[in-house]
């Protein structure tokens, strides 16, 4: 366990993946927000005029944060857990309400028999993403991996 948690490897892997997967996702309602606010709607969780601008409120923060993490950039990856941490409790209300709503966390739904839907297969996909960002936390403290600060990122030095 310990070499894991101190491979550089995986922690690039992950933290790219990771970030890709919001990337994505973020894309893909950006290209619909009309869909992504239905969607957002059908929670009833907000009025229709917040849905419109959480359309593309979301999606922007999670294309930015993805980026941020992909770059390794100092709080990406907490507003990426910030964000999973949103919707698991979205997707929690879903379920107790009996919800069988698709989340719309990959843009609109598709009409397909095989495809898993409804909030409880959302919800496990998230807490697989949550414990990637567990992992990342765990790798930067053990292996002592550090994000990059922006200012550093943009080539602004320290005075």
């Amino acid at each position: 366990m310990q070499s894991l948690l101190g491979s550089k490897t995986l922690y690039t892997l992950v933290r790219v993946c990771l970030g890709l997967l919001f990337v994505y996702a973020g894309t893909l309602k950006l290209m619909h927000p009309e869909g992504f606010a239905v969607t957002i709607n059908i929670y009833g969780l907000v009025s229709w005029k917040m849905a419109g601008f959480l359309s593309y409120a979301i999606p922007t923060v999670e294309i930015l944060s993805g980026l941020g993490l992909i770059l390794d950039v100092r709080g990406a990856l907490a507003i990426i857990v910030a964000q999973l941490l949103g919707f698991m409790v979205v997707l929690l209300y879903a379920m107790y309400l009996g919800l069988d709503a698709d989340c719309g966390c990959f843009g609109n739904p598709k009409n397909t028999d095989n495809a898993p839907t409804g909030p409880l297969h959302a919800f496990l996909r998230d807490a697989a993403m949550l414990a990637a960002c567990a992992l990342l936390y765990a790798q930067r403290r053990t292996a002592g991996f550090r994000p990059w600060g922006l200012g550093r990122l943009l080539g602004k030095k320290k005075q």
